[in-house]
């Protein structure tokens, strides 16, 4: 009955109006809370453009202040009267110029605190370059005259060669039961490579010179006897000269012939230096901040020690040194030779 009451009366079937889909649905809205995380997102991205170019900014300025004098913080290890004071001053590791720089700017604000009654160099290095050893042995004995405070070396490890050329600059030196050191003598080394450029490698090196010693010693071939007495006149012996006198003049129970006689290149363990008048007594720390007390004729101290604040140059960094460069200067570093005041253990 149904089917006949859809037919026309011209016999066709009416149309029938589909049911509407079940999968069309009106559009969605946003919603709020996607709003919201666009707005999110978009602020997260500025401020991180904004961070990025104060980064820079920062970067920029310790950059610039990098020749400028560092500012130190100080770190209490005894407590005491804060007028008056016991400057602690680290020289650890190899000393170059990093190192040399970091030790005569603690110096430096050591000798501008009026309440710093005294200083100890706390030495933990098997030396490094002349030049550098030099310049802090001259900086302690500047401090010294120029403040008449006094200066107590405390060895601990290591403190040979350069290490112990620097500390015979203080009134005293207090060494740890377990130091090693000495090895008063110069030492000066470096590569021959001519096998390895012309054989391994094919590379002919060409060296063009105004005289015969002008590349005395060469890398590119061996070194001759000559070569050698040469290097050993115009640079071990003076360099050891000095060495010799530094310690005569600073370690006044010793004569050059003593100095002379120790200093074959030997290291010497805590005892055997004290025996051999080296040094003035075996002892901790303590024992260094006992003696400098009595030098500077004070009972009570607060006792610091200097560190190193925070910096964003190194955090990014700008000086780092462990950072692997290689230019001319790294080049002519590693083929020249270098004499230095270190313990070739190291």
């Amino acid at each position: 009955m149904d089917f006949q009451e859809n037919i026309g009366s011209s016999g066709t079937e009416s149309p029938v109006t589909p049911p509407q889909s079940l999968h069309t649905q009106a559009p969605k809205k946003r919603s709020g809370w996607r709003i919201f995380l666009n707005i999110i997102l978009v602020l997260s991205m500025l401020a991180n453009i904004v961070l990025v170019l104060v980064v820079i900014g920062l970067a920029g300025v310790f950059v610039s202040m990098s020749g400028e004098r560092r500012v130190f913080t100080e770190q209490v290890i005894e407590k005491g009267p804060r007028t008056i004071k016991i400057a602690v001053i680290r020289m650890e590791g190899i000393i170059e110029q990093e190192l040399a720089r970091d030790v005569c700017e603690q110096l430096k604000t050591a000798e501008e605190d009026s309440r710093v009654k005294g200083i100890i160099i706390k030495v933990t290095s098997p030396g490094g370059t002349i030049s550098d050893s030099d310049e802090i042995y001259n900086e302690i004995n500047k401090y010294r005259k120029k403040t008449g405070k006094p200066a107590v070396a405390f060895m601990e490890g290591v403190a040979a060669s350069g290490g112990y050329y620097t500390s015979v600059a203080c009134d005293k030196i207090v060494a740890a039961p377990t130091t090693i050191t000495g090895s008063i003598g110069v030492i000066m080394g470096h590569f021959v490579i001519q096998q390895l450029l012309e054989e391994k490698l094919g590379i002919q090196p060409v060296v063009v010179k105004s005289g015969p010693k002008k590349d005395w010693p060469s890398p590119f071939r061996p070194v001759t006897e000559e070569e050698k007495q040469y290097i050993e006149t115009k640079l071990i012996n003076p360099a050891y000269e000095r060495f010799v006198q530094v310690v005569a003049e600073g370690r006044k129970e010793l004569t050059i012939e003593d100095v002379r006689r120790l200093g074959d290149g030997s290291i010497y363990g805590a005892e055997e230096a004290l025996g051999e008048n080296l040094i003035d007594q075996i002892g901790y720390l303590d024992e260094a901040i006992d003696t400098v007390k009595k030098l500077a004729g004070v009972e009570n101290a607060q006792v610091i020690e200097y560190r190193k604040p925070f910096s964003f140059s190194e955090l990014l960094g700008v000086q780092s040194s462990g950072m692997l460069k290689f230019d001319k200067s790294t080049l002519y570093k590693f083929c020249t030779p270098q004499v230095l005041y270190l313990w070739t253990l190291y």
